[in-house]
């Protein structure tokens, strides 16, 4: 059940993070449409920051449980999560290429931890 604990932890960490990208979007997408000092733009500019910090703290206490080769590869889960805000906010269309591709990184990570463990 600990292991299990702490895999849910460093995926939750890993989907934080991937929230970074996401205010980068939509700090980007405000600036475009009204500049640098409108309020929106600076909001998620803060958030953007504030998400990156609360991430590397949370970061530094979850690997700790993780042999660094584990920790690294599920951290490209990432990628995954930042598909999938692409799609469900911003409607943004995949590709077969980052469909397969997504699958390859799944893969790739299942057989890290597989051989990781033994």
């Amino acid at each position: 059940m600990k292991k299990f604990i702490n895999y849910l932890l460093l995926h939750l960490n890993i989907m934080l993070f991937s929230f970074t990208g996401v205010f980068s979007k939509l700090a980007s997408n405000t600036y475009k449409e009204h500049g640098i000092f409108h309020p929106s733009f600076l909001l998620f500019l803060f958030l953007m920051l504030l998400n990156c910090g609360i991430y590397a703290l949370a970061w530094q206490r979850v690997i700790k449980h993780f042999s660094l080769s584990v920790a690294y590869a599920n951290r490209s889960v990432y990628l995954i999560w930042s598909q999938l805000w692409a799609v469900l906010l911003f409607h943004e269309t995949l590709s077969l290429n980052n469909i397969i591709g997504m699958i390859i990184l799944f893969f790739g990570v299942l057989t890290v931890q597989k051989y990781a463990q033994q």
